[in-house]
């Protein structure tokens, strides 16, 4: 039986190894489940993983356990108080299962006690023991109590009074049962566990011994403990003797206790002892074994002596190892497992045709002798015949005719003699015949020798046969040779078969066992990524995007993975799914990849299912809070998005489902760059040659033209900049964009030539959202063409002509706006007059209080443009202008530590939806993504609403990638290998599956 939790001794030795930590600092608290807690240490540039598993374990570890989405309460409460403590002590409690974690010292010391114990505990308490926190509360007698603010009773443990005495064995022995071994009657006065104590009676020669005594033969005894004693009493012969086993007794209990205080000095290496089992072979074929670890021990007890084992430096190292392969040797025994199934299922077919084919021989010799002996008793069987036939002609009743068959036998009549039964029911009698000619048949054996009789010449044995009585004995006799040709057809037939379903059922087999070796070497490979628990696909441009399944998930996408760069995504629905876009290089998110994004948001929300097709928007991380509007609240996996949102265009609902091929380390060269983001066609760009013009910002309305070059002259950047500022570009042209065509035309304007126009500094008033209010307009200067030209003439001259313009143009962008709202202007007149004193730095130093940067200083804005060109980044519109967001003061900073947060392109690039067949796959992970952004996958099947279960569907859709022609034999196995659950779960409710050639795979 596998060894699962810590004895006194492995305590003790453990507690003695671990002193090497005490000096080093507490970095970081995680819970692998609600039982298994990780304490990460740190000293300098050793760091150490503590593991502590209530009830069973604790030691360190070297292995990368899978840590919870979120920590738990105990684990934040654990952060609270221990985070960059130092751990002082480390030491057991008297010789119980009990140790103590002290870390800090004086009045800021906190305990963490371990229970190692029945149900096990673990505890947090203060300086003086007081509980601050209790993973399992409960209630021993009636005074003990464990619970917050109780103290914990520390002298409860059991104390170390050193080995028991000559009397307390005496004691301990008499009151055993009889039958029980003496490990059993000593243990409950000894510390030192069941190894130790057998160990320790295997040295002495007492291993094996039992308590002597019949055995009680008491009715209130359950029937288990009845056959266990019987048992033991079978097993162990040797019966404990007091007088002359007591000595060595004694001896074995001190060498237990030397072995304890031993181990208390100096730290013990390890040893896993593990069992040889025989691997499940076809018949033929070489044994195998391989080896299943059984216990792991600090020292190599004397009962294992002969088994095989594996030994290690230090017992913390064979108990880390020991644990950890648990669940590889899990999937081996499974392997296994099918392995023998698969091999059992071959032996029973081969058992099947050949007891088939032994019955069909059988039959045919039992049919010729049938038929022989008929045809050798020819008259015999006749008169049978005609004597029944005649009775029954004669209208006699067949309890009659059974009267007179009887009295005929009593007459010793040789036909009724020979009439063993009457089956008049079937129209049948047996008559018991033997061979008349049986002693010429053994004067001719004489003279040949019987190896050279034929198996059909075998010598005829009397035998009942049964005669039909509507045949003569001649028809007889043929319908007996009949049967046997029948049978020796069918024979032959089934020997053919049998032939053709052995192979085809060792085929099955060689493929089930291939098949399952596969599937354990892909499921040892495989790794789980941390952003799988999600919602999730890598766009067409190689960006990470996750959702949140529900609402604690969307909580924690945000407050723990929602990175400065990153971008939020939501539909304009409520019950939607957060998402957000992982942009770990910090650049702009291309369109395409957000309208993914987009899709994402929509198809994850209850428009799926009432087939609605609605939009979503993006917005910046800045602009997500926690914070709700005064006397309103937030419930969990809410947000509140703060100012504009950016729709994105209404979104179909159409995903796909797909695979993404996990690549080894030398095939990612090969498929680098796959997902890349990709240019604007040409035709969708207005050339600079053609057109030189912008579109000025407006606040409720923005047409971004990119020509997606990177060098401009210092002529475009000055360009830019007055459009970051707001300054109309060119009023000489009139551009007109046609929303649904996209077509853009530009035509020039016979007042507003070379004129430009500016709104005065005095009167655009800023709120705090970047978007100016224009109060009055007032008289425009002439635009420079170029820094080299000379300055404007006068200015007065060209006054007029100026507020011409101007009013002109105010004109003609309230048409394109529209008229204002009732109201808007008496609040503009408001607004300046509130605002009439404030100067610029004023305003910068409010907004800067308000957490808003307002729009930047010209110089300023100039300054970055050249740092930019400097670098060479200033050729992207908006590259110079990216967003720097503030996290506010107290905001997502529960989960701020160490997450996997950024998504590592390295291993992004490592996954393909495209594989080749020079390739090495490691293992396959379904995905489900916007269908667009499966446009280059090899193998891809559309998922729109509809009326169809999602593990049917997608069933199906792994049946027609498995056949697909171009499916490789590698790709089939890791298809294969992945588990119908894993496939299914991000499929969104209800699906309709679309797929070509989808038809034949039905049928």
């Amino acid at each position: 039986m596998t060894k699962t939790r810590f004895n006194t001794y492995d305590v003790v030795c453990s507690v003695t190894e671990l002193q090497r930590l005490i000096g080093m600092r507490v970095n970081q608290i995680y819970d692998i489940d609600n039982k298994t807690y990780l304490i990460r240490l740190a000293r300098n540039e050793e760091k150490v993983v503590l593991l502590l598993e209530s009830g069973l374990r604790f030691h360190t570890t070297s292995f990368e356990w899978p840590k919870n989405v979120a920590p738990s309460g105990f684990t934040m409460k654990m952060r609270k108080h221990l985070k960059n403590k130092r751990l002082e002590s480390l030491q057991q409690l008297g010789v119980d299962r009990i140790v103590d974690f002290q870390f800090g010292s004086g009045e800021a010391a906190y305990h963490i006690i371990l229970e190692l114990y029945d149900r096990g505990n673990i505890l947090l308490t203060d300086c003086d023991l007081r509980i601050l926190n209790i993973l399992r509360p409960h209630v021993e007698g009636e005074e003990l109590r464990f619970a917050v603010r109780e103290k914990y009773p520390k002298d409860r443990a059991k104390k170390d009074n050193g080995p028991p005495s000559m009397e307390q064995i005496k004691e301990a022995i008499q009151k055993a049962h009889p039958g029980d071994t003496l490990r059993t009657a000593l243990n409950p006065i000894l510390e030192y566990g069941a190894s130790v104590i057998d160990h320790v009676l295997h040295k002495q020669g007492l291993f094996g011994c039992r308590i002597g005594g019949e055995l009680p033969d008491d009715p209130a005894l359950p029937k288990k403990v009845k056959k266990k004693q019987k048992n033991i009493a079978k097993e162990f012969a040797k019966v404990f003797n007091m007088d002359t086993d007591l000595a060595p007794l004694m001896s074995a209990i001190n060498e237990a206790e030397n072995m304890l205080r031993e181990a208390q000095k100096q730290p013990s290496s390890g040893y896993i002892i593990q069992k040889k089992e025989v691997k499940p072979t076809k018949e033929g074929e070489k044994e195998e074994y391989y080896f299943t670890n059984l216990e792991y021990q600090p020292c190599l007890y004397n009962q294992y002596q002969g088994e095989p084992f594996k030994a290690f430096d230090s017992f913390t190292i064979a108990v880390d190892e020991f644990y950890s392969s648990l669940e590889s040797q899990k999937i081996d025994l499974k392997a296994f497992a099918q392995e023998r199934e698969a091999l059992k299922k071959l032996s029973n077919v081969k058992t099947d045709h050949a007891k088939r084919i032994e019955e069909l021989t059988k039959t045919q010799l039992e049919d010729r002798k049938k038929a022989e002996l008929i045809t050798r008793n020819q008259d015999l069987v006749d008169k049978a015949l005609l004597a029944v036939q005649s009775a029954l002609a004669a209208q006699m009743s067949w309890t009659d005719i059974q009267d007179l068959v009887k009295v005929a036998q009593a007459n010793k009549d040789p036909v009724a003699s020979c009439i063993r039964q009457l089956k008049l029911e079937i129209n049948h009698i047996s008559l018991y015949l033997t061979d008349p000619y049986a002693s010429l048949d053994e004067e001719n054996s004489e003279d040949e020798d019987e190896s050279e009789r034929e198996d059909d010449e075998a010598k005829l044995e009397p035998m009942v046969v049964d005669i039909d009585l509507a045949l003569s004995a001649f028809a007889n006799a043929r319908r007996y040779y009949d049967q046997r040709r029948f049978a020796a057809r069918k024979e032959q037939k089934t020997i053919e078969s049998s032939s053709k379903a052995l192979k085809n059922a060792e085929r099955k087999t060689i493929q089930t066992l291939k098949d399952v070796r596969t599937q354990t070497t892909i499921s040892k490979v495989r790794k789980v990524y941390w952003f799988e628990k999600f919602y999730w696909f890598v766009s067409s441009e190689n960006y990470l995007v996750i959702g949140g399944r529900d609402q604690q998930q969307n909580e924690l996408i945000v407050k723990r993975y929602m990175r400065p760069t990153d971008i939020y995504v939501h539909a304009e629905i409520q019950g939607a799914s957060s998402v957000i876009i992982k942009n770990p290089a910090g650049g702009e998110i291309p369109p395409k990849t957000l309208l993914e994004a987009g899709t994402m948001a929509i198809s994850y929300s209850v428009a799926w299912d009432a087939k609605v097709v609605t939009s979503a928007y993006w917005v910046h991380s800045d602009q997500v809070s926690k914070t709700a509007p005064t006397g309103e609240y937030l419930t969990t996996g809410s947000f509140m998005i703060r100012g504009r949102k950016n729709f994105l265009p209404p979104c179909h609902l159409v995903l796909g489902l797909s695979f993404l091929f996990k690549l080894e380390d030398s095939s990612v060269e090969r498929h680098r760059g796959e997902r890349r983001v990709r240019t604007f066609d040409d035709e969708s760009i207005i050339s600079k040659d053609d057109v030189r013009s912008e579109i000025s910002e407006q606040p409720e309305q923005e047409i971004h033209l990119d020509d997606g070059e990177s060098d401009r002259d210092d002529e475009q950047d000055q360009q830019e900049h007055d459009e970051d500022q707001g300054l109309p570009q060119f009023p000489d042209t009139h551009i007109k964009v046609e929303h649904d065509t996209g077509k853009v035309s530009v035509r020039p304007h016979p007042i507003l030539r070379r004129l430009t126009s500016e709104p005065d500094a005095e009167s655009v008033i800023f709120l705090g959202d970047d978007k100016p209010y224009i109060i009055q307009p007032s008289a425009p200067r002439k635009k420079q063409i170029s820094k080299s030209k000379q300055k404007a003439k006068d200015l007065k001259e060209k006054e007029q002509k100026a507020k011409e313009a101007h009013s002109a143009q105010v004109k003609e962008d309230q048409q394109k706006q529209g008229q204002l709202k009732r109201g808007q202007k008496a609040k503009m007149r408001k607004i300046k007059e509130k605002y009439k004193d404030q100067d610029d730095d004023d305003r910068k130093l409010i907004m800067e209080i308000l957490k808003s940067a307002g729009n930047r200083k010209q110089d300023e804005e100039t300054k970055e443009e050249a740092n930019a060109r400097k670098d060479g980044q200033g050729g992207e519109k908006g590259s110079d202008r990216k967003r720097t967001p503030r996290l506010k003061p107290g905001e997502f900073e529960e989960f701020g530590d160490d997450t996997p947060a950024a998504a590592d392109l390295d291993m992004l690039d490592a996954l393909t939806g495209q594989p080749v067949e020079e390739d090495e796959l490691l293992f396959a992970v379904p995905v489900v993504a916007p269908y667009q952004s499966l446009h280059n996958f090899k193998y891809k099947v559309k998922l729109t609403p509809g009326t169809g279960k999602r593990g049917k569907a997608s069933k199906m859709a792994l049946q027609i990638f498995l056949k697909d022609k171009q499916c490789t034999p590698r790709e089939k196995d890791l298809l294969k290998a992945i588990k119908d659950e894993v496939l299914a779960r991000n499929i969104p409710g209800k699906v309709k599956l679309s797929a070509p050639q989808m038809q034949k795979v039905r049928k």
